[in-house]
């Protein structure tokens, strides 16, 4: 297995608090666009957390009271105006593959959402396994805004199955913005919390899944994407097989003896 803790990025942020790695994107004068860079420095890196085995846990996090302004305009949008069909169609895969590698990759990957998460950063946030906002944030669709659809990277799947089909179809098509408050009570939000301390608790909340089985973490995120295409026989005989397999791990054997022992198990993820 690879390590990834000293990793120095080039287009955005890397940190490592414990085994969690913090990742943020480094323009906040401009509200953190993504560049045609950092969407591919960003999919490699998702991509080879598959090989990292000392990475347990991820937090994208905000910068400078923000998350995200999506794809840049200068950078991107303008140079794409000069692009033909198949120019188009690999820059349009290569953000599919972003948010696919962060759908691959095994560990927990939390969103700490303040400001603006528009457009590719709202996408962004979606793909991640759970996310925490604050009430400032405004979280939009604005694909219809730049005369484009609003199926991009896959937010027609998506968005309906996190906030419902109604109310994703009016994000969709209005590219209006979701406030904090609409994002929680709609379930896009696992919690809404100040802006002060959203990336301590979204950092925190890493450290436990970090500390917890990581094998099991990394099958519980697996049968979460798989089950989507499977009946209810199929996901309950995908269990039962994916159980099984976590019954061999010594994590189990671990809780087991901490349990006869009345003490917490400490886990080591194999």
């Amino acid at each position: 297995m690879a390590s990834m803790k000293d990793l120095k990025p080039a287009h955005f942020l890397w940190e490592m608090q414990g085994d969690t790695a913090v990742i943020r994107l480094n323009r906040p004068d401009r509200k953190n666009p993504l560049t045609f860079e950092s969407y591919a420095e960003l999919r490699d890196t998702f991509r080879d957390l598959v090989y990292a085995d000392d990475v347990k846990a991820v937090v994208f996090a905000s910068n400078g009271g923000n998350f995200c302004s999506g794809g840049d305009v200068h950078d991107i949008i303008g140079p794409l105006l000069q692009r033909d069909m198949k120019g188009l169609l690999e820059f349009t895969r290569m953000t599919g593959d972003l948010v696919r590698a962060m759908k691959a990759c095994p560990q927990p990957v939390i969103a700490a959402v303040d400001g603006i998460c528009v457009g590719a950063g709202a996408m962004v946030a979606l793909y991640a396994d759970l996310r925490y906002g604050t009430a400032e944030s405004k979280t939009a669709y604005l694909f219809t805004k730049v005369g484009l659809a609003g199926c991009d990277m896959g937010a027609c799947a998506m968005l309906p199955r996190m906030i419902g089909q109604g109310r994703a179809a009016e994000l969709l098509f209005t590219g209006r913005s979701m406030s904090g408050q609409e994002g929680f009570d709609w379930g896009f939000f696992n919690r809404l919390l100040p802006a002060e301390d959203l990336e301590a608790e979204a950092v925190a909340l890493a450290g436990k899944l970090a500390d917890g089985p990581t094998f099991g973490h990394m099958m519980t995120k697996t049968m979460l994407n798989q089950e989507w295409s499977m009946t209810l026989d199929q996901a309950i005989e995908a269990e039962a097989q994916a159980q099984a397999i976590c019954m061999q791990t010594q994590d189990f054997q671990r809780a087991y003896d901490a349990f006869v022992a009345k003490q917490k198990p400490d886990f080591k993820g194999d």
